[in-house]
């Protein structure tokens, strides 16, 4: 009987050939022969090389019912697709369908997996919750930091339960359901958060298909083709359209939000992915807010005569980002404004101050993260998303970094007194998460008043 791997080798063109493709050597090539198998990471790339189905790549005679090129285990309904071929079976809920490609990453916190879910920092991402229990406490129409999700599925590791809390106005999978949005239960999110923390995060598909038929090689190729998230300008994908007023302020027990009626300054906030507690942060401090699309000019934010100038969170490259922010950015700077910028716009301001940014292995999210400021040597718990950062080596001299990460000494901060500006690569406004660092708007606003 012919060795099925021999065959597979014989349509890439010869086992040197396959060598060349796949990125092995002949030792690895021998092993396969020995074993008849070819490693699953390779058959997404065979696939789309040869043509050949699953079934062919493996050796089997026909596909299996359900899926090109096996069996769907008993029970399981989505699958979590990797790029190297790696599947993780599980229970779908939320919207039927297969989600658009995106970087899988994982979050930390254990609370606020709607505000999670509706930050707009986590567009062309699958968010892995490393917390078991998501769900039980439902959704509502509060705790929502924008009004549509940015995230393109989510990773559980329990089945979403009913809702158990007072403010709940409906299930997750319900909310999910409207929302075009797709998850999976029943995955061992242990074993995928320690695949990313030890190789990086990976591209990847979630599949919930309504008539329950896999094509997992497919799948794998459209992770695969994916061309990540760096060099990606994901900020005109979550901005607003057109400016518009916010005077909201923060949730308070018994009365839900308010409204800022006595404002003393007037700030500009760039929208990169703007989270709403940030703005409301900024009219509890005593702002009047307006609030501008990402690609705004120097021009149009003079042109509302500020007192300060904000540059909110947002996903994707800032390097990409930067095409158009970095000029707006050094134009305000130029009037003498106050600028202060959190998570992208920190790194968007280290662009424009003449930094570079660099994406990092894992990235940082959660509502856990240790930072240090460095001239109080306070540590602050803090709340993160993010997925690049800004290199401290290449800012310039008047650039001084204040913060540090405690998990990994990357930069989390800095400041550049000559030009009144300030960032932080944290989110001082959480939700979800801690409030140490919520001062930080009065920093700015100290700022405003002594200009």
């Amino acid at each position: 009987m012919t060795n099925h791997v021999d065959l597979v080798l014989s349509q890439l063109g010869g086992a040197d050939a396959a060598g060349r493709l796949l990125g092995v050597g002949g030792e690895a090539i021998r092993k396969w022969r020995q074993a008849d198998a070819i490693p699953a990471r390779h058959w997404p790339a065979i696939a789309q090389a040869t043509g050949m189905s699953m079934a062919e790549i493996q050796g089997e005679a026909e596909p299996a019912p359900g899926l090109a090129g096996g069996t769907v285990p008993a029970g399981a309904t989505a699958a979590l697709v990797l790029a190297d071929g790696t599947v993780f079976w599980g229970e779908g809920f939320g919207a039927a369908g297969t989600s658009r490609p995106a970087e899988i990453c994982f979050n930390t916190g254990m609370t606020g997996y709607q505000e999670t879910l509706t930050d707009p920092s986590y567009a062309g991402q699958i968010i892995t919750f490393t917390f078991p229990h998501i769900g039980n406490v439902g959704a509502n129409r509060e705790d929502i930091e924008a009004t549509n999700i940015a995230a393109r599925g989510l990773v559980v590791k329990e089945d979403p339960t009913a809702p158990a809390n007072w403010r709940a106005e409906t299930r997750l999978d319900d909310w999910l359901r409207t929302r075009g949005v797709a998850g999976i239960a029943g995955v061992d999110t242990r074993a995928l958060t320690r695949r990313i923390r030890d190789q990086g995060a990976p591209n990847g598909v979630l599949s919930f298909p309504a008539d329950g038929r896999f094509d997992i090689p497919a799948l794998a190729a459209a992770a695969a083709a994916w061309p990540g998230l760096e060099g990606m300008d994901l900020a005109k994908e979550v901005s607003c359209s057109q400016s518009y007023a916010w005077d909201e302020t923060g949730w308070v027990w018994g009365r839900g939000y308010g409204h800022q009626e006595q404002p003393r300054h007037h700030v500009v906030a760039v929208d990169y992915g703007a989270k709403r507690n940030i703005l409301r942060c900024l009219a509890d401090a005593g702002c009047r807010v307006t609030v501008v699309p990402a690609t705004a000019t120097a021009g149009e934010i003079l042109a509302h005569r500020p007192d300060g100038v904000f540059l909110s969170n947002g996903p994707g490259d800032p390097a990409a980002t930067g095409a158009y922010a970095v000029p707006a950015i050094r134009g305000v700077l130029e009037a003498g404004l106050p600028v202060f910028g959190i998570c992208l716009g920190h790194q968007l301001l280290a662009l424009a101050l003449g930094g570079r940014t660099f994406k990092l292995a894992r990235g940082h999210r959660g509502a856990n993260q240790p930072v240090k400021e460095l001239a109080t040597g306070q540590v602050a718990i803090t709340s993160q998303n993010h997925g690049f950062a800004v290199d401290p080596q290449s800012l310039p001299a008047d650039v001084s970094v204040t913060h540090v990460s405690l998990f990994d000494g990357s930069n989390e901060g800095i400041a550049c007194p000559a030009r009144r500006a300030f960032s932080v690569q944290y989110h001082p406004e959480a939700s979800p998460g801690p409030s140490d660092a919520r001062p930080l708007f009065g920093r700015f606003v100290a700022m405003m008043e002594t200009r």
